[in-house]
């Protein structure tokens, strides 16, 4: 916390009020939460009102919390459960062993999606988060601000196409950086590791085709350094290698 961002997050309590979810000032940084219904009136009124002058947004952030602060591994000891995050039970890249542990014992998030707006008051000198989740986490929704800054259009684009958040009001929102004809959303975290599909050149038919993706499954686990790795390796190598096992010990 500092000065500059303390009397900032005055400024917009004072303000704001209740149109505010939250205020949080830390490590000189304000961030503030509003509700969609509430973003348009917010984030114009930061726009071009002199105390504020956030004439700039420099970046909208796609942001997915499915599973926010459970850790699926301990990384101070070995695992028998490391599976990494990000797969799907459904997909090739998901083992079946962990589909009740990820996907049944585990509540999702209340508010899965946001958005997160980062405005630059050149003016004043200022920098703020704007945070605003979509209340629907099967259809994320949120208001386009494209026509408060001009600059959101390839931002919203970009956010629709990784995270799957429909912004609501944008004039052309169409995929941004995934192939035509792409399936789900890369940047969720419930999405396979592997993909869905994989795209290759047929000799035979003389064209790029798509198929099932064909990496093999596997387990992602964390390097956990333990200890008597050493005596763990020389056990393995008396299993591979007998006899130089045995003439060492003699």
């Amino acid at each position: 916390m500092s000065a500059h961002s303390r009397q900032l997050a005055e400024q917009i309590r004072k303000r704001f009020g209740d149109k505010l979810c939250a205020v949080v000032d830390a490590v000189g940084e304000v961030t503030v939460g509003v509700a969609g219904a509430d973003l348009i009136e917010v984030a114009t009124a930061l726009r071009d009102e002199s105390a504020f002058a956030f004439e700039q947004l420099m970046d909208v952030c796609g942001v997915d919390y499915l599973n926010f602060g459970k850790d699926e591994w301990a990384t101070e000891e070995t695992s028998g459960s490391g599976f990494s995050r990000a797969v799907e039970a459904a997909t090739a890249g998901r083992m079946g062993v962990v589909t009740t542990d990820l996907v049944l014992e585990r509540p999702r998030s209340a508010r899965r999606f946001a958005a997160v707006y980062q405005l630059l008051s050149i003016s004043n000198n200022h920098r703020l988060r704007l945070k605003v989740f979509a209340p629907d986490d099967d259809l994320p929704v949120i208001p386009s601000v494209i026509d408060i800054w001009n600059s959101a259009n390839w931002y919203e684009r970009e956010a629709f196409d990784l995270f799957g958040i429909l912004f609501e009001g944008h004039p052309d929102l169409r995929r941004l950086l995934t192939d035509y004809g792409f399936v789900g959303h890369p940047f969720r975290k419930d999405f396979p590791l592997s993909g869905n599909v994989e795209v290759i050149y047929d000799a035979e038919k003389k064209r790029v085709i798509y198929q099932p993706v064909s990496i093999e499954p596997r387990v992602l686990v964390p390097k956990v350094i333990r200890a008597g790795s050493v005596e763990s390796v020389d056990l393995m190598q008396a299993v591979d290698e007998p006899e130089a096992a045995a003439g060492t010990a003699e």
